[in-house]
């Protein structure tokens, strides 16, 4: 289980900061929400969290088990969807299951075919995602993030661009795979994004 420390973090664009003097510690299988309006700084201590970002000032340290994880090798241990992250538009839905299989396996023993299933995207499988609806292609980053055996799991406002029907398609895909693994969630406070979550940072309160 990962274990994640944030000893006075801070990210500084230009002059203006980001987020500043963050500390907290993400226990393993703990369950976060990063909550704050639009601009907040939110996504940026996701990126930064991801190893996406290096901090301008303070310490973020990974630990599993005792053994500390560099943060260059952090993105072997996570999974990510946030609706500005983009998707291989040439390959079709099945080509992109197949191409993420080849580098991190599924949860519980699922197969490429089940994530498809799951997914609710069958009847595109063979169809580029390019050509998908926002909607659904926000389906598909969900799938491949949460149905990855991953032991951190990154969301940055999972419910972005879900009808009614697909946001209880998200809060059953989560509920069935949060366990045993640390969750981090950002919101702009859409309680049907982080339901499960039993600890919250208020991002507002680190400027």
């Amino acid at each position: 289980m990962l274990h994640i420390t944030l000893d006075s973090i801070g990210k500084r664009y230009l002059r203006e900061w980001i987020v500043r003097g963050v500390f907290h510690e993400f226990s393993p299988g703990s369950k976060t929400v990063l909550l704050g309006a639009n601009g907040s700084g939110k996504s940026t201590l996701l990126q930064l969290v991801a190893g996406n970002l290096m901090a301008t000032e303070g310490a973020l340290t990974y630990t599993i088990q005792d053994k500390k994880i560099p943060q260059e090798e952090i993105f072997k241990y996570l999974s990510i969807a946030a609706p500005y992250l983009e998707l291989m538009e040439e390959f079709t839905l099945f080509e992109s299951v197949a191409f993420q299989e080849k580098f991190k396996p599924w949860r519980n023993g699922l197969t490429a075919k089940n994530v498809i299933q799951i997914s609710g995207l069958e009847h595109a499988q063979h169809k580029q995602i390019r050509n998908f609806s926002s909607g659904m292609k926000q389906r598909v980053r969900l799938s491949l993030a949460i149905l990855a055996d991953t032991p951190l799991l990154l969301l940055d406002e999972p419910c972005a661009n879900l009808d009614h029907n697909a946001m209880d398609w998200y809060g059953k895909l989560i509920g069935d795979h949060d366990s045993n693994r640390t969750i981090v969630v950002c919101s702009n406070k859409q309680q049907e994004e982080y339901f499960f979550c039993t600890e919250e940072i208020n991002v507002e309160n680190f400027k």
